[in-house]
């Protein structure tokens, strides 16, 4: 019984291998279609909103980057051709002073190799001897003059080569900060239109339709602060101009890194107005932000400046009214808007 039982088994199992082992089977078990991924969550279209803007303003950020190196390197340039034209200058007062003092060496050989001074005590003649010290004097210190100058001009010449390496340098090195912000305001800018070329032409509209109602929905807050109720309305003479030109520019489009005629970014829109207006000012939004004076919101007035964001990464023109006057980001053109749909950092008066 017992030996019926083990057979049976063993038939069992090799019935189990040979059916493990059948090439049919292993083939179906490998052709088995594996399980679908998990579908990623659907972003709604207010989450792609918030991802473009967040993209449009890292590029105003490595906008601002590449301005200020752009502008360093204007500078950088300029102080190099300036002290090219000092080190020419040095030059040539070099050779002019070598020329002196091979005159004077030529007429001490003349006088037969004999300084001066000891032709003068060798002199027989009372009167000459008188005649001659006071001369012999002034020549003397000319010549410690001509030595001294010679010298000075040297070691000028030597800071003015060690300031232009240096110059130079630092041009190379914010060429290359150029080139790098370049490539970041690029990457994001396409990043930023791939997401919008996603959407439909549906999608598209109800997104710039969600844009105007989260500015609206900023804007009427910041004037439910009643914030207007005690704002300076009068512009100076200056700010009046600065604000004429900005206004003027309206329906132009962004570039990044324009200060116009035909186009502008945020800070470059700023910067011409106020250029118009007779006044210099920084290039880009975080200089205008650090350098100009700044005054409290409740004291604003038209031809201000507000700040935004808190890396100061954009900038507009206060023109009354609640309203401001600025270069948004790439494919929109300037326009007017109301000052407080955005994060406001503060306020700058360039006057």
């Amino acid at each position: 019984m017992n030996r019926r039982r083990h057979a049976i088994a063993t038939l069992t199992v090799v019935c189990a291998l040979t059916v493990l082992a059948s090439p049919a089977l292993t083939l179906q078990a490998a052709a088995a279609p594996l399980p679908p991924p998990p579908k990623q969550p659907q972003k709604t279209l207010e989450e792609v909103r918030e991802e473009i803007d967040e993209l449009y303003r890292q590029a105003a950020v490595a906008t601002d980057a590449y301005n200020l190196a752009e502008e360093k390197t204007k500078e950088q340039s300029a102080e190099i051709v300036q002290l090219a034209r000092m080190i020419v200058a040095g030059q040539q007062k070099i050779a002019d002073l070598k020329a002196r003092a091979g005159a004077t060496a030529r007429a001490q050989y003349r006088n037969g190799g004999l300084p001066d001074g000891a032709q003068l005590v060798l002199t027989n003649d009372p009167q000459l001897f008188l005649d001659n010290a006071g001369r012999l004097k002034e020549g003397q210190k000319a010549t410690t003059d001509l030595l001294a100058e010679l010298t000075q001009t040297q070691a000028e010449l030597t800071t003015y080569a060690k300031d232009a390496s240096d110059n130079w340098t630092k041009l190379e090195a914010n060429r290359v900060k150029q080139a790098k912000a370049k490539k970041e305001i690029n990457d994001k800018i396409d990043a930023a239109k791939k997401l919008e070329s996603q959407l439909a032409a549906e999608e598209r509209a109800r997104l710039l339709a969600l844009e105007q109602q989260a500015q609206y929905r900023a804007q009427t807050k910041w004037l439910d602060s009643g914030i207007l109720r005690d704002l300076n309305q009068q512009a100076t003479p200056a700010g009046r101009r600065a604000v004429e030109f900005a206004t003027a520019q309206i329906g132009k489009p962004y570039v990044w890194g324009a200060e116009g005629p035909g186009s502008y970014d945020c800070s470059g829109l700023t910067q011409s107005a106020w250029g118009a207006a007779g006044l210099s000012i920084p290039r880009t939004s975080q200089e205008q932000w650090r350098l100009l004076k700044h005054v409290d919101i409740k004291d604003m007035r038209p031809g201000d400046l507000i700040v935004y964001y808190k890396d100061a990464s954009h900038i507009g023109m206060y023109v009354g009214n609640g309203a401001i006057v600025h270069a948004p980001r790439p494919g929109r053109n300037v326009t007017l808007t109301g000052a407080g749909t955005m994060e406001i950092l503060g306020v700058v008066r360039p006057e």
